[in-house]
């Protein structure tokens, strides 16, 4: 991949990602949504070695949402089996990159239990692995997060006094994550989704006309020479 014109020492340290037009792209070729699905793979994995390649130490993509269940049952069944598969069939090839591999969202008994068997399975393989974390958002919803996390200092006993942002976020899926530094959303469409509600507070937001199937690791370079020309402020007036 060229990388001129990237800064590569202000790359964002966390990407996230809504991998959105799947089922557009496979009516487009008069395919099964599920074929979309199944093209998007591709996608997903050279985005992931551009981010290799560009050094983002996280990245993270919107994989399933707690929403995707009202989709068909055949849809639903497919993405559950689709998910596993890929977990099996890519873990040691990102294992041997480096990729420690993550999930954030609910498991519960929505999600078949061999298909958590495989998630567990790969966050043990790649523990280690410190090169870039790949975190697969599934069965995920922002809202759901923060509810969660809620219920869970309250099952705790933590006192009204005693709750803050960072007590708060130690309640999170994962608590280890950062921060989204840069958040990207294909398709076009120009909604957040319910997606990272409180990891995206602060961080810019790209959204790109092409269908996830045909995005590659050069859309990502792309992104992400538009957000190192974005002056980030958090809130605070620059002076000069």
């Amino acid at each position: 991949m060229d990388l001129s014109g990237v800064d590569l020492s202000s790359v964002p340290r966390h990407v996230a990602a809504v991998m959105d037009g799947n089922g557009r792209w496979a009516t487009r070729q008069g395919l099964k949504r599920t074929d979309g699905h199944a093209a998007g793979e591709h996608a997903l994995w050279d985005t992931v070695y551009g981010a290799l390649d560009l050094g983002v130490e996280w990245l993270t993509v919107y994989a399933f949402s707690t929403e995707n269940w009202k989709r068909s049952t055949e849809e639903v069944r497919f993405l559950m089996n689709f998910n596993q598969q890929l977990l099996i069939d890519r873990s040691q090839e990102l294992n041997e990159q480096g990729v420690r591999i993550r999930f954030a969202g609910r498991r519960n008994w929505r999600v078949p239990k061999r298909l958590i068997r495989r998630q567990d399975e790969s966050i043990e393989l790649t523990k280690d692995n410190r090169k870039l974390t790949l975190t697969m958002a599934f069965n995920y919803g922002g809202r759901a997060e923060i509810i969660d996390a809620m219920k869970a200092m309250v099952a705790d006993g933590v006192a009204p006094g005693d709750i803050t942002e960072k007590r708060l976020r130690q309640y999170f899926y994962d608590p280890e994550m950062p921060d989204v530094d840069l958040m990207i959303r294909t398709s076009g469409e120009f909604r957040i989704s319910n997606f990272l509600l409180w990891e995206i507070a602060y961080s810019e937001l790209v959204f790109v006309d092409t269908l996830w199937p045909d995005f590659r690791r050069e859309n990502l370079r792309d992104a992400i020479i538009e957000f190192q020309q974005r002056e980030r402020r958090f809130g605070g007036v620059d002076e000069a």
